[in-house]
């Protein structure tokens, strides 16, 4: 399985979808003049807008949830993961990653609010939805909508339960070994499996409302305390701090770097970590109730920096400054040796072990636990994407209880997921990453070159903003851009 897994991970993840992705990144950058830097304090500004109603959820609520989704197990181990198969430089390149994404975060955000629709009484939207109102191709939006049903659903829930299950092993020890159909399991892992599932069915079953209010109070906390606690490591270790940032840089750009070692790697996992391009945080943004699309497309492009410049620099510094990592080469050797050589990069025991490093016994168990409340929350936000893919479907196809087979589904993802070796689970989670990529990213650079909806959105709204209206509004005929029902209304 792990063989099959990583044979067609090499041909999704090949260089070409790197390229495509900071290519996508850095055209947006251009074409919609840096507007990562230039409306920084908008972005700002418009996150305690606190508008909603029974429909949409408020700008706030939308970048919680779409947060619950980029802040995850790619902050932990996903950086773990980076630094130890590319070096401490794949650290810079998932800052450049962020960066540039942050620009395709607000156009893939824009064109969801854009293209939203009003739903039992609620708002759905994404990538599926502007594939096929935007582009006119009705095919290329089903084959999206599948893929991500599928990658949400089944391929990268595993992904998350297997990172709190080694997480809550390393943290609490393994306790008695089981034999069963499944082979020799840990009483903790199969605990946790349970615990997991049984957390999620209950919220899953009560819709997107409940979603949004969990996400609203736990993201905020939940990423704030894991800052605060690198900010103190990083500060018990403060003289080593200009060292390690010299070895980011100096390590970024190595002729193994550029040949694909810290470059892939900090890419591949920056866009794990920050779904910048992914496709995913669309979803959320189009839920959210707001006056102009551009204001929640500016929301969710400040969210790539929350997640990758704020929680993933915090881990990386705290495993680089500690020296609590290993560097593997491609051909399996060892080129850098701090810890134990048997550590899988793909788990989160680097980050525990930095943790743990600078606060005895204490260390292993918070990450444990901060880990459970970032992954717990990405697989809600997965949940979210599934069923809003699924609801896009009902209009064409119909399936006797299709959503109660995407939850029962889900949760037998995220109980086999927290069993299985981190390997095997990760190699499943790329693939969906890759293939919901590939097929967003393409879609959003070819829409430039049919209209270029979001890019008129956001000159509408600094124009508006420049006037200084009371209160923005959206017409897209006076635009140009067809077929956004929605706001024609």
């Amino acid at each position: 399985m792990q063989e099959i897994v990583d044979q067609i991970n090499g041909y999704v993840w090949s260089p070409a979808l790197v390229y495509l992705c900071l290519g996508a990144g850095l055209f947006y950058t251009l074409l919609t003049r840096f507007v990562q830097v230039r409306l920084f304090r908008e972005m700002i500004r418009l996150l305690f807008a606190n508008k909603s109603s029974d429909a949409g959820i408020s700008s706030f609520q939308a970048l919680s949830v779409s947060l619950s989704g980029r802040v995850g197990t790619g902050n932990i181990a996903g950086v773990a993961a980076a630094i130890g198969f590319g070096g401490p430089g794949a650290i810079f390149w998932m800052w450049v990653v962020a960066f540039l994404g942050s620009a395709t975060a607000y156009i893939e955000s824009a064109l969801g609010q854009i293209y939203k629709e009003e739903e039992d009484g609620e708002y759905r939207g994404g990538p599926a939805f502007y594939i096929e109102k935007a582009m006119g191709q009705r095919w290329y939006a089903w084959l999206f909508a599948v893929t991500t049903i599928v990658a949400t659903g089944l391929l990268l829930p595993g992904i998350q339960s297997n990172a709190i299950g080694n997480a809550a092993e390393l943290a609490f020890g393994g306790g008695e070994t089981l034999d069963t159909w499944f082979g020799a399991l840990s009483t903790t892992k199969l605990t946790v499996a349970i615990a997991v599932v049984a957390m999620l069915g209950f919220i899953i079953f009560g819709g997107v409302k409940r979603i949004a209010h969990f996400t609203q109070i736990v993201v905020p906390f939940m990423a704030l305390g894991y800052v605060v606690t690198a900010v103190v490591i990083i500060g018990m270790n403060v003289s080593e701090l200009p060292d390690v940032i010299s070895l980011i840089f100096r390590e970024a750009f190595t002729v193994n770097a550029l040949g694909g070692g810290a470059v892939f790697w900090g890419v591949k996992r920056g866009i794990f970590s920050n779904e910048a391009g992914q496709g995913t945080g669309p979803h959320a943004a189009a839920a959210s109730e707001v006056d102009h699309p551009a204001q929640q497309g500016l929301v969710q492009a400040f969210s790539v920096y929350i997640d990758t410049l704020f929680v993933c620099t915090a881990t990386a510094l705290m495993i680089l400054i500690t020296f609590s990592y290993n560097v593997h080469g491609t051909d399996g050797s060892m080129l850098v040796t701090n810890v134990l050589t048997d550590i899988d990069p793909n788990t989160p025991t680097y980050t525990q072990l930095a943790v743990e490093s600078a606060l005895p016994g204490v260390g292993k168990p918070f990450v444990a636990v901060a880990l459970f409340f970032f992954a717990f929350t990405t697989l809600l936000a997965y949940y979210y994407i599934a069923e809003t893919n699924v609801a896009y479907l009902r209009r064409f196809f119909t399936f006797p209880g299709e959503l109660f087979i995407l939850k029962l589904a889900l949760m037998t993802s995220v109980f086999y997921g927290a069993i299985r070796t981190a390997s095997l689970a990760w190699g499943l989670g790329e693939i969906g990453v890759g293939l919901m990529a590939w097929l967003n990213i393409i879609a959003i650079l070819i829409l430039f070159f049919m209209g270029r909806p979001a890019i008129k959105a956001l000159r509408d709204y600094e124009s508006q903003r420049k006037a200084g209206v009371d209160k923005y509004t959206f017409d897209p005929e006076a635009l140009g851009i067809k077929n956004a029902d929605f706001w024609k209304k």
